[in-house]
């Protein structure tokens, strides 16, 4: 069967491998995002797609914008039987979902109908979601809204970040994939409408989205740090003397007992740093000041008392 492969972010480097390996399919070319700048430095850098393909000799596609017709007329170009598409980051246009004689599919990240759009790795972990997985959808001019042909489900672990679960879902992604290949090739490959009642929405995060809300329940703003972690990071506002804000981002923490007015420290010594929530209290592990090191929480609060005698924000 022959296959082009639509990716940008790392979650699709362990299925574009399998492709690369299987012997019952031909990948024809593989489609990514421009080169773009990353970090502080912006330096230039390809997409992990783009690099797991270095040593090959697959064509690579970078459309800036792949409505444009000569993008349609390049991926036309690969006769695809099938289009695989995978965090890739652009919306699809109609003359591309029809291109393939079979099917074009898409790998999404959460149980549909549940967590469409674009971060439902995050969304299923600050959701409080038992667990989430893989769902194989043909692809329709909808956000997420396409026909499922299968879903594999794995469960989410008490001590998940969004990084942990995104590697996990990775893995889990060849798989799914190959099992795909395999019904669409026997001719025997379901297809099951959307509940669209039961739909909820992820939308694309920004840094904004970390700030912590300290009237939350203890709970809620724990799920939100492991589910933030690595991006965009969890984080509250600290302010010195001087009226300077400083972000500190949370890294890791534990509901504890505890009461008091929301974002109040409650202890702040050589025990470490309990600060109050709306229900409960958490008991921060691993913080890291704007500009400085990761550290342990104690660490923080014998570098840095004077900041914490004001609530967080």
């Amino acid at each position: 069967m022959r296959v082009a492969f639509i990716g940008t972010g790392g979650i699709g480097v362990p299925a574009l491998q399998a492709l690369l390996r299987s012997g019952e399919h031909q990948l024809t070319g593989v489609v990514t995002q421009p080169d773009k700048p990353i970090g502080r430095e912006q330096r230039i850098e390809p997409s992990p797609i783009k690099k797991a393909l270095i040593g090959t000799e697959m064509p690579i596609l970078q459309p800036a914008r792949i409505k444009d017709q000569q993008s349609i007329e390049q991926i036309r170009a690969l006769l695809p039987d099938v289009i695989v598409v995978l965090a890739y980051g652009q919306i699809l246009p109609r003359a591309i979902l029809e291109n393939p004689t079979l099917a074009c599919l898409n790998l999404h990240a959460s149980l549909l109908p549940r967590h469409r759009g674009a971060a439902p790795i995050q969304a299923a972990i600050a959701s409080g979601d038992s667990e989430t997985g893989i769902t194989v959808m043909y692809m329709d001019e909808g956000l997420d809204t396409g026909d499922i042909l299968l879903q594999h489900k794995i469960d989410i672990l008490p001590t998940d970040t969004g990084g942990s679960l995104h590697d996990r879902l990775a893995q889990i992604a060849p798989e799914v994939l190959l099992e795909t290949l395999k019904l669409l090739a026997q001719g025997n490959a379901p297809r099951v409408p959307q509940d669209n009642v039961l739909a909820t929405y992820a939308p694309k995060l920004s840094r904004d989205n970390g700030r912590i809300d300290w009237t939350e329940p203890a709970k809620v703003v724990e799920r939100k740090i492991r589910a933030y972690n690595p991006w965009p990071g969890a984080f509250a506002i600290l302010t010195d003397r001087l009226e300077h804000e400083l972000k500190l981002k949370i890294l890791n923490a534990q509901i504890v007992d505890g009461k008091g007015r929301p974002g109040e420290a409650l202890c702040a010594d050589n025990r470490g740093l309990i600060v109050a929530t709306g229900e409960k209290a958490l008991s921060l592990q691993k913080v890291q000041l704007e500009g400085k090191s990761r550290m342990g929480a104690h660490d923080f609060v014998r570098g840095h008392a004077r900041l914490l005698e004001r609530k967080l924000k």
